[in-house]
């Protein structure tokens, strides 16, 4: 049992701050050699956990937040792709009862996810894409294992990527719900987000990745919305942590808010923030050399920073969390060094892929890592 004083504040992701503290209980109780194993069935027997249903409660809490009733009489026909994970079921329970209707796929229980990566994105959910690309639905709802990530496809079977749902779902709240208050969102999120924080008189907030950066920054500002680029949002009202099954209720509000197609809203957006292209690369390296490699690479990049990349001027960076370059037209790109496995990620966002391209590669030229990818 972790002690009370060892518990986050918030519903939220724990802070570096809570997480020490953790580890330094775990440390204490496994040095005092007390710590106990109990089957589950005689946990629950003595009362020690407690089984119980969150379902009812949470329908009741999004409700508070969106007019469900609303939607449930649009007549949106919406695909769900839970991945065989943890948000099955829910939102046939949050919209069905009316004009609305909610078919799911891959929504029956199998620990092994059907031998498909449960991540919402494009290149992993190709029966989810197929189905939109019949015209059959309005709107496709993905989640992820645990459901705390959202993936959204188009009427006309068109992915949008993470970067473009954090923008839209920004522009919806404001221009739609009318909500005022900051934005919170990490560094490999996008600038559509800083775009619309100008036009709309916005501050925004960019962070660390991860929501033990992003969810007390959320609390202490009151922002409206917080985001990261896996495809993780959290909202004003609920709790300053990620709710992939909550972020799709608000594309299917969006839509009846709107009232056109999605693909028409993705280009308003468009509109008014300009095209943006993104990318990311994974490069995996051998685990012996991994650590040898991080470290040299990091003092490269800390004695020899670069002052223009593919061209482009650098006029700032940032080195908390990897190395990010914001070069003069606007775009950037970032090299980030995995803590638990041998990965390396590079990423990069501009007005059109070809620059994008261009600029990863020239980044990981730099580094000696472009054979990797």
């Amino acid at each position: 049992m972790v002690s009370a004083c060892c518990q986050p504040e918030y519903a939220g992701s724990a802070s570096p701050e809570v997480t020490a503290r953790l580890e330094e209980e775990i440390q204490r109780v496994q040095r005092g050699g007390r710590v106990r194993q109990l089957r589950f069935d005689d946990a629950v027997r003595d009362g020690r956990i407690e089984v119980f249903d969150p379902q009812p409660a949470y329908v009741a809490q999004v409700n508070r937040l969106v007019n469900l009733g609303r939607i449930k009489g649009a007549g949106l026909r919406i695909l769900h792709e839970p991945m065989y994970g943890a948000s099955q079921g829910y939102l046939r329970a949050l919209l069905s009862g009316g004009k609305t209707t909610v078919e799911e796929i891959h929504a029956e229980r199998n620990p092994g996810f059907g031998g498909l990566h449960p991540e919402p994105i494009a290149q992993y959910m190709p029966e989810a894409v197929e189905r939109m690309r019949k015209g059959r639905f309005d709107l496709c709802i993905a989640n992820d294992g645990d459901a705390d990530r959202v993936g959204i496809i188009d009427e006309k079977g068109q992915f949008i990527n993470q970067l473009q749902v954090m923008a839209m779902l920004m522009m919806y709240l404001i221009e739609k719900r009318g909500q005022k208050g900051d934005v919170v969102r990490s560094l490999t999120s996008t600038s559509m987000v800083d775009k619309l924080g100008e036009r709309f008189k916005v501050k925004v907030h960019e962070l660390p990745v991860g929501f033990k950066y992003l969810g007390p920054k959320m609390s202490e500002v009151n922002g409206i919305l917080a985001g990261e680029e896996s495809g993780g949002f959290a909202f004003r009202g609920h709790i300053p942590e990620r709710d992939g099954v909550l972020s799709g209720v608000f594309f299917a509000d969006m839509i009846v808010e709107y009232g056109t197609p999605l693909s028409k809203i993705l280009d308003h957006l468009i509109e008014l923030v300009g095209p943006h292209a993104y990318a990311r690369h994974d490069l995996h390296l051998d685990r012996q050399e991994y650590g040898a490699r991080r470290t040299e690479l990091y003092g490269r990049l800390e004695k020899d920073a670069p002052t223009e990349i593919a061209g482009g001027r650098v006029v700032r960076s940032r080195t908390d969390d990897g190395f990010k370059y914001y070069l003069d037209d606007g775009s950037w790109v970032l090299v980030r060094f995995s803590g638990t496995e041998p990965l390396i990620r590079v990423y990069s966002e501009a007005p059109s892929k070809a620059r994008v391209d261009q600029l990863l590669a020239a980044l990981e030229e730099r580094l000696g890592l472009r054979q990797l990818v």
